[in-house]
């Protein structure tokens, strides 16, 4: 993303980006980590993480955010208080009661399978799902499917980190139909 189309500041993505911690070797070896904790546990860098993704979600006209399992749900509740929308939880299988909506999708060694209540979103929802890190795509790409199966509309997707050597942006091109994709910090 260039700096001109980029969600935050300049001086706000060094704020996000110095308190994204690199942990290496976890959770296996070869693999770099991104802890979000140090930017959480901050209160300037979780405030400018807020307002910018709250901003986002005012600005695409969203009535509902979709926080995706685990720390989508950190991101998107606070995001959805500040932008006065609701706040809408899609879970790992099996995690939610009652009726649910359920979407599979491929991982680089099996399958994983999403959910969300089916009573939670309809046909007038704008929707902007939050996540912390778009890595492959994979999960980002099923919650897509996801919401627009509740019959809602998908306004807009953000992200704090995208990591961009990883292709999902490339991967979820076909599926966004549009739909921006804003990262707030991109490495």
């Amino acid at each position: 993303m260039s700096e001109a189309a980029s969600p935050v500041s300049a001086e706000e993505r060094e704020l996000l980006l110095s308190r994204i911690r690199d942990v290496a070797d976890y959770p296996l070896p070869g693999v770099m980590f991104k802890d979000i904790t140090p930017l959480l546990a901050d209160h300037q860098a979780f405030t400018v993480l807020t307002d910018s993704l709250a901003r986002i979600c005012t600005e695409r006209g969203a009535t509902k955010v979709v926080g995706l399992e685990a720390r989508g749900f950190i991101l998107g509740a606070p995001v959805a208080v500040r932008a006065g929308v609701g706040f809408v939880p899609v879970r790992k299988a099996g995690k939610l009661p009652g009726a649910t909506l359920a979407q599979s999708y491929e991982l680089e060694y099996g399958t994983g399978e999403i959910e969300v209540h089916a009573e939670d979103l309809d046909a007038g929802d704008r929707v902007l799902i939050v996540d912390d890190v778009l890595a492959t795509g994979g999960t980002a790409e099923a919650s897509l499917q996801l919401v627009r199966r509740a019959g809602a509309q998908v306004a807009g997707f953000a992200v704090l980190l995208e990591l961009g050597f990883l292709g999902g942006r490339e991967r979820l091109t076909p599926s966004l139909e549009d739909v921006p994709l804003e990262a707030l910090v991109t490495v």
